[in-house]
């Protein structure tokens, strides 16, 4: 496994004090290989894509068998459902899997040749457990800029209405960073420590994000979105993978996190650490 012990998880003051441009850059492909021009027009004024299809039903299986061997061990030392992170350069299967055909082919089409994933998140809400996703915006939470990043979002299990699906503001990524506010975690029953200025208005167009298990879904990481407790019976696990354009550039030793999974890192930002 590697040292990632220089990974700096920065505080919101820090994320202040950095010049980042949060701003949404169209995307331009005329000769998108997997896309339609129609998806492609829908990502750039509604933020978002699904569903995609990445593994078959066996492949699911697997993943998910190797999904709740990590459970048992994070579990076992105290750990909650939630704190499975930087997964891709701890475990091997999740290395794997970031480099996946079916899933970068819609990726290279939003972001261009030239990739790294750079997390992998497990979101794992397990039944009943109380914890809500407020709404947020991911690159707010990132050292990252510019925002020519995306989160594919795959399902480990089915994802229905009844066990707390994410849902996305459509076109709220056009608003630039959305004023936000600070939430205790424990008080709140919140997995994110920020909650961003979502409307009566802007929550009524929210779309539950319906997926079953080895489909997956894209979002722009200026998207507003989130997701209720879940009050229902039933497991809702996903993996949440990182993708960005290898001309981003970080700070805080994300540079680490980044492995080149299309195309190459021109200027070898990011570090490109080997398999785990």
């Amino acid at each position: 496994m590697h040292d990632l012990s220089s990974i700096h998880n920065p505080s919101f003051e820090e994320l202040s004090s950095m010049e980042r441009d949060l701003n949404f850059s169209n995307i331009n492909n005329s000769k998108p290989s997997f896309l339609s021009p129609s998806q492609i027009s829908s990502y750039n004024k509604d933020g978002y894509l699904m569903p995609f299809q990445a593994l078959p039903l066996s492949e699911v299986c697997e993943l998910r068998g190797y999904f709740d061997r990590i459970l048992e061990e994070v579990s076992a030392q105290g750990q909650s459902s939630y704190s499975i992170n930087t997964a891709h350069l701890k475990y091997p299967r999740i290395y794997d899997l970031v480099s996946n055909e079916n899933i970068l082919a819609p990726v290279r089409d939003l972001l261009g040749e030239d990739i790294v994933a750079w997390g992998a998140h497990f979101f794992c809400k397990m039944p009943n457990d109380g914890m809500r996703v407020p709404w947020h915006q991911d690159c707010v939470y990132w050292p990252l800029t510019p925002t020519k990043t995306l989160t594919v979002w795959l399902a480990i299990d089915d994802v229905d209405s009844r066990n707390a699906p994410m849902r996305f503001i459509p076109g709220s990524h056009l608003r630039g960073e959305i004023e936000f506010k600070e939430l205790d975690s424990l008080k709140d029953k919140a997995v994110l420590g920020l909650e961003a200025d979502c409307s009566e208005e802007l929550e009524s167009s929210a779309v539950e994000v319906c997926l079953k298990a080895g489909e997956f879904s894209i979002h722009n990481d200026l998207l507003l979105h989130g997701s209720d407790a879940n009050t229902s019976d039933k497991r809702r696990c996903g993996l949440t993978i990182r993708y960005a354009s290898a001309s981003v550039r970080t700070d805080f030793g994300w540079n680490k996190k980044g492995v080149v999974v299309s195309g190459t890192d021109p200027e070898k930002h990011w570090s490109n650490l080997p398999r785990p």
